[in-house]
């Protein structure tokens, strides 16, 4: 449907608020698909991760960032790039709706990467009631953005 189009090339985990990316969507898709998007502040972008590493055979839980300090956390307990399907999911701002491309900040996807699709994010379809998360996470998303 669309292909990433960003100055990062590596696997690299943080930093992604400095990022902006193109969504260039692909000459089958019409441009008339992001019409309105400008109407929204964020969309949630499902795409591939491409350069992961395959899950199974190996790692089904693993230390988030090779940390000592933290457990060994299962495949389903984590975010990491590294899964059974390789699909990822990620809401990133909009900066600019264009005729074929939309401009987004915060998405942490790589140069050339497939996108599987673009949803827009609605005030209601984000998590109800208060949010529990491992400390650990929120460690780690301190220097992610």
């Amino acid at each position: 449907m669309a292909f990433v189009r960003n100055t990062r090339r590596g696997l690299i985990d943080d930093d992604w608020d400095e990022v902006t990316s193109d969504a260039e969507l692909v000459d089958e898709v019409p441009s008339e698909s992001l019409r309105r998007l400008e109407d929204f502040s964020h969309v949630e972008i499902i795409f591939s991760a491409e350069q992961a590493h395959d899950v199974p055979p190996e790692p089904w839980q693993r230390r988030p960032r090779g940390n000592p300090q933290w457990p060994d956390v299962v495949i389903f307990a984590q975010r990491n790039k590294d899964r059974p399907n390789r699909l990822l999911v990620s809401i990133a701002a909009i900066e600019n709706v264009g005729d074929r491309s939309l401009r987004v900040r915060g998405l942490d996807d790589i140069d050339g990467t497939p996108v599987f699709d673009i949803k827009p994010v609605f005030s209601w379809n984000g998590p109800r009631g208060e949010i529990h998360v491992a400390p650990r996470s929120d460690e780690i998303g301190t220097t992610y953005f």
